[in-house]
């Protein structure tokens, strides 16, 4: 296809995400736990913006003329990479689909995507919706199935060219391995996240408050750019944490199909279990539980909003991926250490800084190591900013143009011109 026709049947599949964006945000409440209202006016739209900003990409890819000496005139040709293998998480199901297949379409790629196992719904929808679009069969393929079964072949796979996954460190790293076992297809990470909200002295505290209760409660704190850890400089701590406790309180969990409902369910089972163990171990190892801690129901995988003080750089619950409600608050001094510690981390996806000093904000956003920092913000994303981490976090952009270029190849052309007038 050309880049125009591929455009315009993606942008077809835009129209048709929005003709039926009450069922897709369904699908990922049931599979997902995830609020309804907000797959409505939030998960869904963003999916569609990825796809249509893509879509206006797609017949803008060139390379460039060369001036090659001698003889000659060169220039090099982009061209698609072949068959991408896509893995992606069950946190953000649609616009994890997106946020990869998107800029592969554009680049002339098919698509192979494996979605997680707990969240298959709404891939599979899509790729029927593809389908009504006008997308040829065999360019959008959805395979359900497990990570060790699916997911490695996908990784093992001679005939694919080139894997984009989102997910845990550890499987990484075997789909790193997997790759150099097999065909040496390229491979884009992008992996955990312990990102850090720092809150200066000079900041408005009802809006770090909200900020700060956004970053780590929202979706559950499901999500790999959770701010987990608050540092809070000390002039503000005390009032901060008082304020802090009284907003986790009054988030509301419950029913993700209840408008009036902050934050729903974990994923699952295993994901329940898994952050009140580490809920048990923030408690023994010293840290102070101010609030929440325990399950917010009798039944169902809910938790309430969880907040440990007292925390230091060397507890698990400050070091790891616990992708749960829980937020660590640290208290410092300087700018010097406010930098120290929020690189304290073999992670480095994102960063949040409040002030309302241009040069702190600089300073800092500066000296941390991490792709993406918000200044007085948080969870601000666009499809024009690339996406990606620093450190174990990955490597790879997602978003932005250049996210094209992991799913081209470069050639370069030579053609010997003799007679030419000009070299």
């Amino acid at each position: 296809m050309s880049g125009y026709e591929r455009g315009r049947v993606m942008n077809k599949l835009a129209d048709l995400m929005e003709q039926h964006t009450e069922e897709l945000a369904l699908l990922d409440g049931a599979d997902a736990g995830k609020l309804l209202l907000l797959g409505k006016i939030i998960d869904i739209p963003a999916a569609v913006q990825m796809l249509r900003y893509y879509a206006g990409g797609a017949d803008k890819i060139h390379g460039e003329s060369l001036r090659v000496s001698g003889k000659y005139q060169g220039y090099t040709l982009k061209e698609p990479i072949g068959v991408v293998g896509v893995i992606i998480p069950w946190n953000f199901p649609s616009l994890m689909f997106f946020l990869k297949i998107s800029p592969a379409l554009a680049a002339g790629c098919t698509v192979v995507v494996k979605p997680a196992e707990q969240t298959p719904l709404s891939a599979l929808y899509y790729a029927h919706l593809a389908k009504l679009a006008g997308i040829p069969d065999g360019v959008i393929n959805v395979v359900p199935g497990f990570g060790p079964t699916a997911g490695a072949a996908i990784a093992s796979h001679m005939d694919v060219d080139s894997v984009a996954f989102t997910g845990s460190g550890e499987v990484g790293r075997l789909i790193m391995e997997a790759s150099a076992r097999s065909n040496l297809k390229t491979v884009s990470l992008e992996l955990g996240g312990k990102s850090p909200l720092i809150i200066f002295d000079d900041a408005d505290i009802d809006m770090a408050v909200e900020l700060s209760r956004l970053a780590i409660f929202f979706n559950k704190g499901e999500v790999c750019v959770a701010g987990s850890r608050v540092y809070v400089q000390e002039g503000i701590y005390d009032e901060f944490v008082k304020k802090a406790v009284v907003a986790a309180q009054n988030w509301k969990v419950g029913d993700p199909f209840d408008v009036t409902t902050n934050m729903g369910p974990q994923v699952d089972k295993e994901q329940f279990e898994r952050v009140l163990r580490y809920i048990d171990l923030g408690k023994s190892e010293g840290a102070t539980l101010l609030t929440g801690g325990k399950p917010a129901a009798d039944k169902g995988y809910y938790i309430e909003p969880t907040i440990f003080a007292d925390v230091k750089e060397d507890m698990q619950i400050a070091q790891d991926e616990i992708f749960g409600p829980v937020m660590s608050l640290m208290k410092f001094k300087t700018i010097d250490e406010a930098i120290e510690k929020a690189n304290c981390t073999k992670y480095g996806l994102a960063a949040g800084i409040i002030t309302k000093d241009l040069n702190i904000a600089n300073r800092v956003s500066r000296s941390v190591r991490a792709g993406t920092v918000w200044v007085n913000c948080y969870f601000a994303f666009d499809p024009e900013a690339p996406f990606g981490g620093y450190k174990m976090s990955g490597f790879g952009r997602d978003q932005g143009m250049m996210a094209i270029d992991k799913y081209m190849q470069v050639k370069s052309v030579i053609t010997a011109v003799p007679d030419s007038p000009w070299y």
